[in-house]
This record gives C-alpha cells, structure tokens and sequence, in this order.
C-alpha cells in the first residue's frame, strides 16, 4: 500500500513538474505572436534586356525594408517585421498578371510595382479586385489611374505631365521646327509619343512622321533611312534604352543631322555607356529634380552605391519612397491590412528622398517636375528644371 502511495505521489508531483515547466514558456509563444510580419511584394523585370532597371528597383525596395527592420517600427501596438517577395514580370504583360496573382496568393499587405507601364496596368485589376495596394514608382502611362481603381498610385510624374515638358522643351529650347517620332507601342512608349505630339504641335512644331517598332527590335536601319528623307530637326523615341542605344548608333551611322531625344526611359547610365560617342548631344527627361537636389538624395546614392557596388540605374530613390509613404501609411492607421491603411495612403502627406509626395483624386503625384538632361563627354548633365515644382 505504501509503495502504491508513494507512486501516486510521484507521478502528482511530475504532473506538476511538467504543468509549471509549460507555463514558463508560455510567454516566448506570446512574445513571438506579438511581432506583425508586414509582406511587400515587388515586381519589376529581373531577366531580359531591362533586367538592370529592374533589378534597381527591387535594390531600392530592398533599402527601404531593411531601414525599416533597423528602426524598428511599431504599427499599432506591435512591432513590424517587412518581408520582401520580388516576382520578375519579364516585362511581359500576360506574365505580369500571373506574377500579381502569385502576389495576392502569398497574402502581401502591398505590392511596390510594377516596373513598366505595360505590365502595371493589367495588374492593376488583380490588386484592386483584391483589395491590394498598388504604389508605382515608374509607370508613367496615364491610363495606370485612369483605371479608377483606388488601389493604384505612383510616386513620379504621369506621361501626360513629361510629355507636356518634353514637347515644349522641343520647340522652345531647341528649335525643333520639324520632327519625326516613333514609338515602341508598349503603354509606355506609345502613351509618351502621343503626349510629346500633341505638346510639339501645340508649340508650332510639324510632325513629319510617326513611325513604329516594338520593344524587342534592334535594327532600326529601314524606319531611320525613311526618317533621314523627311529631314527631321529632331528625332524623338518612346522606348526604353536597350532600343534607344543601337537606335541612336544607327541614326549617327546613317547621318542623320537631327537631334535625337528620349523620355525617362533613355535616362540610364548604360545609355551613353553603351552607345559610346554616338549619344553625346541627346537629351533625355526624367521626372523629378536631379538626384544631388533631391532632399537627402546625395546621402541616398552614397548608401546605395556602398550597399550594392553599383551607382543607381534610374528609379531606386522612387522604389525607396514607395515603400516608404506605404509603411508610413500602415503607421498611421495603426494596421497593415490594406482595407485600413488605403484611406491613410491617399491622404498621405510625406517627405521623401524625391520629393514630398502627396496624391490626387486618382492616385496620381502632385505637382511634380520634370528635369532634361544631356550627354556631355558620356556623361548625363542637368540641362534644366521645369514643371510645377522646379526650384
């Protein structure tokens, strides 16, 4: 009977060993549900010929999730830990909607993205069908906000606004009294060939032709050759630079006097590194002052190019404040589901590395100006400022 006693009392007492170990460590299961892990996706063009414009994006990206592990942010009462999920759209429209559903699959509070006009507007229906915020920080077609989804933002100036510029600077700064255009006749290209037209004949300027390639095309020898015929003052091109350097190559080889002008989409260092001599005296625009008037933009590309070991390409400081304005609107809604953070992010007053960055009605930047640039010596220089917010 004792012996009986004392096994009863022996296996109380490991019930109650076991019970109290339990309980201390309780508190490590809460501490760890208490940290908010934050999803941003990304989705730009890591392969193919802009693979280098879109790997820039998600490094810019990338720097704005990592800051803000460092700060340490809280939203509501519990502190943030961001994750980055980057998809590669390829720039391929079809691709970009698989890419967006993969996205919305994995549950992201927000999507930094995309990358090109052409791929942003068909996933844009994906993220506002499922109530996703969306933040461009380079598609500039305006049909991206046009959608009325209110969902979609950008943190740059829309084509409508540098097409404007680019078509004045045309004719009123370089004298462009002829001009021939062609586009790539993505969204991208087609949308800002379309505003630089209607700006360059509003000015006096006559469009002596509009011809057209597409955004895989490296042989440009038979549209210039019908180009070089018409005389041109100026040449304009809507595209990105993997056609604008052998383009611009072609257009010197075949000796066509014309000045030779791009969008945003040539403004890249591999522009003039690539097409050598043949890019000195082109322009490019890119909305936005330059990057040493930028606030904090000189600090910006001295940790960038110390992070990655490379200068920026082109749109790393607006994939940085995209990230940004969407975490300071999770911030002050206290939450990072999108349904209570969206009111906040269109009302969202914030000063970045670009600019101070608030939203129209339709999601769009306000204000914002555009900055055209030259090749100097094969290098970009500041030609001059303009837009609504030019210093």
């Amino acid at each position: 009977m004792a012996r009986h006693s004392n096994a009863l009392l022996f296996s109380a007492a490991l019930l109650l060993a076991l019970s109290a170990c339990s309980k201390s460590e309780a508190p490590k299961s809460t501490a760890a549900s208490d940290e908010l892990v934050v999803r941003i996706g990304a989705a730009a063009p890591l392969t193919g010929p802009q693979a280098h414009i879109g790997k820039d994006n998600e490094n810019g990206t990338r720097m704005a999730i990592e800051d803000a592990n460092a700060r340490g942010i809280m939203i509501g009462e519990r502190k943030a830990r961001f994750e980055l999920l980057s998809e590669d759209d390829q720039t391929d429209p079809k691709t970009a909607t698989i890419v967006a559903q993969k996205l919305v699959d994995a549950k992201v509070n927000g999507v930094i993205g995309h990358l090109n006009s052409g791929t942003t507007i068909p996933a844009a229906r994906i993220y506002h069908d499922n109530g996703i915020a969306q933040i461009s920080p380079s598609a500039t077609a305006v049909n991206y906000t046009a959608q009325g989804y209110k969902t979609a933002f950008r943190v740059m100036a829309n084509d409508g606004q540098q097409g404007k510029v680019l078509g004045e600077f045309a004719v009123k700064k370089l004298m462009a009294k002829t001009i021939a255009v062609i586009d790539d006749r993505t969204a991208y290209g087609q949308g800002l060939a379309d505003e630089f037209i209607k700006s360059a004949k509003a000015h006096g300027a006559q469009i002596v032709a509009h011809e057209y390639t597409t955004d895989k095309a490296v042989d440009f020898s038979a549209v210039l050759t019908s180009i070089k015929g018409k005389k041109p003052d100026l040449l304009f091109f809507g595209g990105m630079d993997p056609q604008g350097v052998p383009m611009v190559k072609q257009l010197k080889s075949l000796g066509l006097a014309a000045k030779f002008m791009m969008g945003d989409g040539g403004y890249t260092p591999k522009m003039p590194e690539l097409a050598g001599v043949a890019a000195d005296g082109m322009y490019a625009s890119l909305p936005g002052v330059p990057l040493d008037k930028m606030p904090n933009g000189r600090d910006f590309a001295q940790r960038y190019e110390a992070k990655f070991k490379q200068p920026i390409q082109l749109y790393a400081p607006y994939c940085y404040d995209a990230t940004n304005v969407m975490i300071a609107a999770m911030q002050k809604a206290g939450s990072a589901e999108p349904a209570k953070y969206l009111p906040e992010l269109a009302k969202m007053s914030y000063d970045g590395v670009t600019s101070k960055i608030s939203f129209d009605e339709k999601g769009d930047l306000k204000g914002g100006a555009i900055t055209m640039y030259q090749v100097q010596k094969g290098k970009w220089v500041p030609f001059e400022t303009m837009g609504a917010t030019a210093p």
